[in-house]
């Protein structure tokens, strides 16, 4: 049986130009603690994604917050003037410029550690696939070779846009292991495409401690109280971090090695869903953590596999990034020196993720598309039968890789 599987994709097509961001006179702060608030931001951003995404995405929903940030500072390492204060805003990159470009390498510097190690596999990988002969500048396309050890592959979009596509569908299906797949459906790249920059991250973890089979039991999972629906149900009694609290039960399921864990935030049954979903923020899961302990828990957990596929132009544009997807306003003169030429066309993220006995996989990826204007009392029972919000997080720093909410399980992917 395979272990679980978390994959997610992102690619965003546009008309963009590059630009210089407006952040660069604030002062600068210790290597060590740019890190930290780099990942303080971006678990900012994932909540505020996540909340809208929630409002007009019913049933499951999975992505890589992680794997979007990256792609967009990516892009936003050529936007200048309002087009880069906007983006700065809606993705909360807080950071002066060259310190958050060094961060995003600190931080994919730490996930090549953690699959060094051995225990999971956890990979990220960064691509930039421009026009052939457009003149990009130099110094922007170093940059992101050099912070984000971006691959650089000139392709023919004016001549042979459907073969571009399959070139980067291709890379992005070897990157997650083929878990993403058609990631730029067709028709998306056209002759006016310039660049597409990618953002792959793939992850494969036993639990370490890991559910018997044999112990997996068909049970009923409620999606909302008047429905049910039969499951697959795992079931192990064992020591986890877990906190009863007053609207929610709090579960965290670590992965062999200890350096990556499954949160699970799981609602009172007189709780809605939608109720935990307007609390969440980077600042009430550190909270809601904190009050955990390791402890002996009867845990009950639905055998699941999800895929979720989203457009992420309107959630980006409702969070503030306005100019940046207005072929007139955007101004990416970072990447070509003219600021009226490029702008975003799309966004696009496809996120993938299988949880059973054994462990988790996930995978994500990103893309950007460029392109010209065209304890002793008994223990606790953690019974996940309704919906609920799971994350992986990085334990050392807290960073969420991935977030999602299970509505429905299902054992097929969808």
């Amino acid at each position: 049986m395979s272990t679980h599987k978390l994959i997610s994709v992102i690619v965003a097509v546009t008309t963009l130009g590059w630009g210089v961001q407006g952040l660069a006179l604030q002062p600068e702060t210790e290597p060590e603690s740019a890190a930290q608030k780099l990942v303080e931001d971006n678990n900012q951003f994932a909540f505020n994604l996540y909340r809208q995404l929630a409002a007009d995405e019913p049933g499951n929903l999975f992505f890589s917050p992680y794997s979007i940030s990256t792609a967009f500072a990516m892009t936003y390492a050529g936007a200048r003037n309002e087009t880069a204060r906007q983006m700065a805003e809606a993705m909360v990159f807080n950071l002066p410029d060259r310190q958050l470009h060094q961060a995003f390498e600190a931080s994919t510097e730490r996930i090549q550690e953690i699959q060094a190690g051995g225990e999971v596999e956890l990979s990220v990988a960064n691509a930039l696939w421009p026009q052939q002969d457009y003149p990009f500048l130099e110094t922007y396309l170093s940059l992101i070779e050099e912070h984000y050890g971006a691959r650089v592959t000139a392709l023919d979009y004016v001549s042979a846009a459907e073969a571009a596509r399959q070139t980067i569908n291709q890379w992005v299906e070897e990157q997650t292991r083929d878990r993403i797949q058609n990631l730029i459906p067709a028709g998306v790249l056209t002759p006016l495409t310039r660049m597409v920059l990618v953002n792959a991250i793939y992850f494969k973890g036993d639990w370490k401690l890991q559910f018997a089979t044999e112990q997996t039991r068909d049970a009923p999972f409620y999606p909302t109280p008047e429905q049910t629906v039969q499951v697959p149900m795992m079931y192990q009694k064992a020591h986890f971090r877990y906190a009863a609290l007053e609207r929610l039960q709090l579960l965290e399921l670590p992965y062999r090695g200890d350096q990556l864990s499954m949160l699970i935030l799981l609602p009172k049954p007189e709780v809605e869903l939608t109720q935990l979903e307007a609390e969440i923020n980077a600042e009430s899961i550190a909270a809601w953590h904190r009050q955990s302990r390791p402890r002996e828990v009867n845990v009950f957990l639905p055998r699941f596999k999800t895929t979720s596929s989203l457009q992420l132009n309107q959630p980006l544009i409702a969070m503030g990034m306005r100019d940046a997807f207005n072929a007139s306003k955007a101004d990416f003169s970072g990447m070509d020196g003219r600021p009226d030429s490029l702008y975003i066309s799309a966004v696009l993220h496809k996120a993938f993720i299988e949880v059973n006995e054994e462990g988790s996989e996930a995978a994500a990826a990103t893309a950007v598309i460029v392109a010209t204007r065209a304890v002793t009392e008994p223990p606790p029972e953690f019974r996940a039968d309704r919906p609920f919000l799971f994350m992986i997080r990085e334990n050392h720093s807290g960073a969420i890789l991935f977030l999602g909410r299970l509505q429905a399980p299902s054992s097929q992917e969808e």
